[in-house]
């Protein structure tokens, strides 16, 4: 059999593109494969001298296949984030994250993945073609099969929760948001006297027992054990990105991207007064996440 190599090269000159479009929408690096393999199969069968634009053909097409893996996802989603959770916390603490994938979820924002994963599939589908890939509103409703006020709608009800109620920030926000960071900074460099300026001497951490794998919820009390606390959790802190959560400066952990544990911060002034880490998937669907 003879391959037609022009229509090849055709594909594999779009395929880094369609990649990186799968893999905003999917937030897994093999689903997106998958999703673009899909449209090698589909262009394979085409007629190619029915497309006038190759280019806006296969977006319309991979497009279309990740639109239905991520409503079918949604019918799987309670189960597949309590799977999730337990297994990477885990794989987390044991460096056993595969590299490739966790550099390219470092390479799009951990934060926005995350953001990204809690929109509805016509949400993420709208805003990723239209604010990340600069796609017009009306060949997204071709792709979507919508009018394009709808598409409009949709992506702007997305940047809304994306974004939350991005404004000006308050010289006490801009205090917790500094000390939030300043944390995570020293938790991942290991750097013990940083912790302790930041936090109360009687600060007290609070877990829940999916954090731990622990039968009950754990607590701690005082600057030098919550100190040790974090440092011994330096490997989950590779993971771990400052967002929104509920409207204030927190951290959450994202493997790959999907969102595992949320710490949140109570302060006086900039000190850290009290952290709480929940790490319980129904607890983790209820929080309000945006974009720091």
């Amino acid at each position: 059999m003879t391959q037609d190599f022009s229509a090849v090269d055709g594909f594999e000159a779009e395929r880094p593109r369609l990649r990186a479009l799968a893999y905003r929408m999917l937030g897994s690096a093999a689903e997106a494969d998958d999703a673009v393999q899909e449209a090698w199969l589909r262009y394979d069968r085409t007629d190619l001298a029915q497309v006038q634009n190759l280019a806006a053909w296969l977006t319309t097409v991979v497009a279309r296949v990740c639109l239905n893996l991520l409503r079918a996802r949604q019918t799987r989603r309670e189960e597949s984030l309590e799977s999730f959770t337990s297994d990477w916390l885990g794989a987390a603490d044991d460096d056993r994250v595969p590299q490739e994938e966790a550099e390219l979820a470092d390479s799009i924002g951990l934060a926005l993945l995350v953001v990204l994963d809690r929109l509805s599939p016509a949400e993420r589908v709208s805003f990723v073609l239209h604010d990340m890939f600069d796609v017009g509103f009306g060949d997204i409703a071709h792709m979507m099969e919508r009018n394009p006020a709808a598409v409009r709608q949709l992506a702007s009800r997305a940047r809304a929760k994306v974004r939350g109620g991005a404004g000006t920030m308050t010289a006490d926000a801009a205090r917790r948001h500094r000390a939030v960071e300043a944390y995570l900074t020293a938790t991942r460099t290991g750097d013990f006297e940083a912790l302790l300026t930041l936090l109360d001497p009687q600060v007290e951490l609070r877990a829940d027992p999916e954090v731990t794998g622990a039968a009950g919820p754990l607590t701690l009390q005082g600057a030098l054990v919550v100190a040790k606390s974090a440092l011994a959790s330096a490997p989950r802190a590779r993971f771990t990105v400052p967002a929104l959560v509920d409207g204030d400066p927190a951290l959450v952990m994202a493997p790959l991207g999907r969102l595992s544990l949320v710490i949140q911060f109570t302060f006086t002034g900039s000190t850290i007064t009290a952290i709480d880490i929940t790490a319980a998937p129904s607890r983790l669907r209820a929080f309000d996440i945006t974009l720091d």
